[in-house]
């Protein structure tokens, strides 16, 4: 009888957990990976010992990552660590027991739990605000199990690479009302940003604003690069004891005076209750997650694919006009750069499921066409040329030794692209009209300049790095081909919708451009490819994203010949590609292997953090999470994007799930259920 109640009490269990889908919980590993809570503005990556943060990131400040270095985005300075202290003993993970992290992805909430020795259990929840977007905000509860001393230090430790610090402690005054603020604001590393960073404890259970009533603080400055700020409390046994310390960090790239600014934020948090302040952040990821995706039936992919999409809605933000780097806000990595991981990755699955995010990726490159612009006539050109790698400027910004920066010029088409497919399914002709047309035009207008016709009347765009990076200065490189042809192609129509006349040249141009083939009729990489490994599924891209090769037989001929040659130090999107294709066919078996390849052997203990690679250690690759949601919703979902909008063809359920439930999709919020 005993096992027979245990059995039904794991099922149980299970089952409640794959009906709720929310949760990535983890006990003390030996390999880690943090995951990141994150607003689209500032990101707080967490590690696995009692309040201790790795990092804070900045999203879109940048400064040279060396004196004749290209920019890199701020590491920013870190108030989310804090120390405890009980009866004159600190907390660190050698002394505690039951460690557990839990992920809550409905509320973007991070929660660690712990016990230390038999004197208390703690729990405390990192959150990056929602809705106060330059802050972070750590909400803790202790539970005495004995009589305890309490102390809490709360820092702001500013990494080495700042310079000129200037590390202070305030309380300030408005008639009755206190506001203590911890604070430090310092250059970033070679003086282009000025940054300014204030923190404070709450105290939910009295008026925090008098003074009188709260424990004393004690402002220790350990150094200009180490500013910390303490209280003690004795605490009884049973005695629950909330508190919050929350920080705020801006810099002058978003503001004039970053220091005040700041403290206004801080201030901001102190003085809002927490249930108010935490109830509007949570409604705002209730909002955000009514673009959702429901699998029944496998509880491990349900759990995979939400967290690609919450990283996706956490590394970005609606009001922004920002872009995401291939890292999002987890890392350095790739300097923060924007890349053509935006547009052909990530972008797709974000323009179905929140219309007002896809709208600041494309609304970022427009901002910046003035210096595309510049780019093109500096080489040569006409129209406008878009950077590999984008910074706040909107100039090149990848290392002068990598040929990228210089020769792959698929990204120019790639934003095109994307721009025509936003006006495609929001209808936005204002939008259109004032932003989405003239960059469509200067693109075409460059492609037209770029090409170089042939004897024979063909085109040849020649001299490019393609989306196989291994493949350096080929010409006729297949992707960059049909992006052009497309992006081309898109420009007359933009021009009919918008009622102007289209240059006939574009047409002309996109009808004549070359693609390569082998005697079978296999699609070749480039002009003179002989078979060599390839980084990217490059090829294949011509049928899926960009419908250029669109005959079944040409699919599965590339399908069969470059899925052996893509290399396994490569990105995964490749084996995206190669599901999309193959669950658009038909072939449900053939897909699921290819999904899971996708993203699997990239994922990183404990909670599942997609590196680039299956051999790296580079988490969190949000382009890799736009590539296995395009699988979810452009193939097995069979949804496609169209001129008449967003459209379904074809469905298709790998037999591991039950159903499959899209939700959120469109300017009309439809959902599509797949059983």
């Amino acid at each position: 009888m005993k096992k027979i109640t245990t059995a039904l009490f794991t099922i149980l269990t299970v089952s409640v957990f794959a009906q709720e889908g929310w949760t990535l919980s983890s006990g003390k590993v030996e390999k880690y990976t943090g995951i990141v809570t994150a607003n689209g503005r500032i990101g707080i990556l967490p590690e696995d010992k009692p309040f201790a943060t790795r990092s804070v990131i900045l999203n879109n400040v940048y400064d040279k990552e060396a004196p004749l270095g290209v920019s890199k985005i701020l590491l920013g300075m870190n108030f989310a660590n804090l120390d405890m202290t009980i009866d004159g003993e600190l907390i660190t993970e050698e002394n505690i027991s039951d460690f557990q992290q839990t992920l809550n992805m409905k509320t973007a909430g991070f929660t660690t739990s712990f016990k230390f020795k038999d004197k208390a259990e703690i729990t405390y929840t990192v959150y990056a605000l929602r809705n106060i977007q330059y802050t972070g905000y750590i909400d803790v509860k202790v539970i005495p199990t004995k009589s305890i001393s309490l102390k809490m230090t709360g820092k702001i430790s500013t990494p080495e690479e700042y310079q000129e610090p200037v590390s202070t402690f305030r309380v300030l005054r408005d008639l009755e009302t206190t506001m203590p603020i911890l604070q430090t604001v310092a250059k970033s590393r070679f003086g282009r940003h000025i940054v300014g960073t204030s923190a404070t404890f709450i105290w939910h259970a009295i008026n925090s604003t008098r003074e009188h009533q709260r424990p004393e603080l004690i402002h220790e400055k350990v150094s200009d690069y180490e500013n910390y700020l303490s209280f003690e409390k004795e605490l009884k046994k049973g005695e629950v004891y909330e508190f919050a310390w929350t920080g705020a960090e801006c810099s002058t790239q978003d503001f004039e005076d970053p220091q005040s600014e700041s403290e206004r934020f801080v201030i901001f948090n102190l003085l809002t209750p927490r249930d108010a302040l935490l109830k509007q952040h949570k409604e705002l990821w209730e909002d955000l997650w009514q673009g959702d995706i429901e699998i029944e039936g496998n509880l491990e992919d349900q759990l995979d694919i939400r967290l690609a999409l919450y990283h996706l809605y956490a590394f970005s933000r609606g009001d922004s006009d920002l872009s995401i780097a291939p890292m999002g806000l987890s890392s350095q990595n790739y300097n923060g750069h924007i890349f053509w991981d935006t547009e052909l990755w990530m972008f797709p699955p974000l323009l179905l499921l929140n219309q007002d995010i896809s709208r600041s990726l494309v609304n970022y490159r427009s901002d910046r066409l003035g210096k595309a612009r510049e780019k093109a006539i500096n080489f040569g050109y006409k129209g406008a040329m878009f950077p590999w790698e984008s910074d706040d400027t909107g100039e090149e910004s990848t290392p002068a030794w990598a040929l990228t920066g210089t020769f792959e010029h698929h990204i120019t088409a790639d934003v095109a692209i994307a721009f025509w497919n936003y006006y495609r399914v929001t209808k936005n002709m204002d939008w259109l009209r004032e932003r989405g047309y003239p960059l469509i035009k200067a693109v075409a207008d460059y492609w037209v300049s770029r090409a170089v016709k042939n004897d024979d009347g063909s085109y040849s765009i020649k001299n490019v790095v393609g989306a196989n990076e291994f493949a350096p200065n080929v010409d006729d490189n297949a992707f960059t081909n049909g992006s052009a042809i497309t992006a081309l192609q898109f420009a007359v129509k933009a021009a009919e919708t918008v009622g102007e006349t289209a240059d006939p040249s574009w047409a002309d141009v996109a009808s004549k451009i070359k693609l390569y083939k082998f005697p079978d009729g296999t699609t070749m990489e480039h002009s003179t490819y002989d078979g060599d490994i390839i980084k990217q599924a490059d090829v294949n891209l011509l049928s899926y994203p960009l419908h250029v090769i669109d005959d079944e037989e040409t699919i599965r001929k590339d399908l069969k010949y470059y899925e052996p040659k893509l290399s396994p130090e490569g990105p995964a999107m490749g084996q995206s590609v190669f599901a999309v294709l193959y669950a658009r066919l038909g072939d449900a078996k053939e897909a699921y292997r290819l999904f899971k390849r996708s993203y699997e052997p990239n994922k990183r203990p404990p909670f599942g953090a997609l590196s680039e690679t299956a051999t790296g250690e580079y988490p969190y690759f949000a382009t890799g999470a736009g590539g296995m949601l395009q699988v979810v919703l452009f193939g097995f979902g069979g949804l496609d994007i169209t001129d008449d909008g967003i459209v379904q063809k074809d469905p298709i359920l790998p037999r591991e799930w039950k159903s499959l439930t899209i939700k959120g999709v469109g300017p009309d919020n439809k959902t599509y259920r797949i059983d």
